[in-house]
């Protein structure tokens, strides 16, 4: 169960531009295909992408957060710090980039206490928010936040409030809220979605912008904008790689990894151009202020 607080309206019409950094061979789709004690073997193309992207934001003057995986910090200490040195926030994206519904509550709360450290470490500022690997915190993982919370962190962005057989959470509420767990509080902010006919469709970017018209991207902005909240968007820095080496896979899982990726880019310079964006940390703020009364645990 969720105890959930929607949080006030906004009346803004800006968004939160996310980015979730890891590398073309580190997906959950290629698990099977790529070992983890393997990763350092394979030609990394993180930071040229990574820093592209960096280039474009910084034309648009868009800041971002980057949920990044704490291997990724400690291979490439710069990168973390040349996003923080542009304005942007780093957060995390585990350090393993596994699946909750894989992990004890032991193993999770060491892959998420070691990304926390690893990220701090590289851009020597506190590392406040999480994301899971493949949006992983569903039904039955909500211990999950609770270790989260224990751990210090502050916000989330893992729900995904669909319903698909690898992961959603069809009961969480699609606008940013505030998650009351035993140890405390946690901001929640959930993917975006477009309500269509009664059906709820995911609308956050990644594989979606890819797969899906842009205007089930625009339409689902403007739905939020109308409802005064923010809409959460997502990519990865893989999914405007073209020249990315091909991985030996399935063809559902080719169709989903390398369909549109010549496409990715200039969908995204359309969206920075119509829509406003900013970070978790700018937009969300007064929120996450250490000292505020919803993150104080019950003893407080």
């Amino acid at each position: 169960m969720l105890a959930q607080t929607p949080l006030p309206a906004q009346h803004s019409h800006t968004h939160i531009f996310s980015v979730d950094v890891e590398d073309y061979f580190q997906v959950v789709a290629f698990e099977g295909i790529v070992e983890r004690s393997q990763w350092g073997r394979y030609p990394s193309r993180v930071e040229a992408n990574t820093d592209r992207l960096l280039e474009l934001l910084d034309r648009h003057g868009v800041r971002g957060t980057f949920f990044t995986l704490g291997w990724v910090a400690m291979r490439f200490p710069g990168l973390v710090r040349r996003i923080t040195g542009q304005g942007h926030e780093v957060a995390s994206h585990g350090h393993w980039h596994r699946r909750v519904t894989t992990l004890t509550p032991a193993d999770f709360r060491a892959d998420i206490r070691q990304s926390k450290a690893a990220l701090e470490d590289a851009s020597g500022q506190p590392c406040l928010g999480f994301r899971a690997p493949s949006f992983s915190i569903v039904p039955r993982c909500e211990w999950a936040l609770d270790l989260l919370v224990e751990e210090g962190y502050r916000y989330d962005s893992s729900l995904f409030p669909i319903r698909r057989p690898d992961y959603g959470f069809p009961g969480a509420l699609p606008a940013p809220a505030i998650l009351t767990r035993r140890g405390g509080s946690l901001l929640e902010l959930p993917l975006a979605t477009l309500d269509v006919a009664g059906l709820r469709l995911p609308a956050a970017g990644g594989g979606y912008l890819r797969q899906f018209p842009l205007g089930v991207i625009r339409r689902a902005f403007r739905q939020w904008e109308s409802r005064g909240v923010s809409a959460m968007f997502y990519i990865h820095p893989w999914e405007y790689d073209v020249e990315q080496p091909r991985l030996p896979c399935s063809a559902l899982t080719a169709f989903r990894h390398y369909r549109n990726l010549d496409r990715t880019w200039s969908r995204l310079e359309q969206l920075l151009r119509e829509f406003r964006f900013t970070s978790v940390a700018d937009q969300f703020r007064d929120h996450l202020d250490a000292d505020a009364p919803a993150y104080r645990g019950a003893g407080a």
